[in-house]
């Protein structure tokens, strides 16, 4: 287990270090004291579930990675339309629209 929370913090701390935040900014942000959140970057303490969520909701850290070290690479529509090259937004705003149009020719089927 402790090889476990070892890993976990120091995905932590690299994730903390490249955003360029201090650990008293990210244990406030957690609502933890900062000797706690040290002791969770060096693998001697555990998350809880709450804070798990915290995590996420206020990093951005999936947790699947924060607790695996594996990416969960579930690319989602805004995601795609977030990282469409400039010059391809008019091509993705035509598949768009067919998409749409799709779904409402089907939709009036039912």
């Amino acid at each position: 287990m402790n090889d476990i929370l070892v890993c976990i913090g120091e995905r932590l701390k690299s994730w903390r270090k490249e955003n360029g935040l201090s650990q008293a900014k990210v244990a406030s942000l957690l609502e933890m004291s900062l000797n706690f959140y040290g002791n969770i970057e060096r693998g001697k303490c555990r998350l809880s579930i709450e804070k798990i969520i915290l995590v996420h909701e206020r990093l951005g850290i999936d947790p699947t990675f924060l607790l695996t070290g594996k990416e969960n690479r579930t690319i989602g529509f805004y995601d795609i339309i977030r990282d469409c090259p400039k010059d391809k937004i008019f091509d993705m705003e035509q598949i768009v629209r067919y998409a749409s149009n799709l779904y409402r020719t089907n939709d009036k089927d039912d």
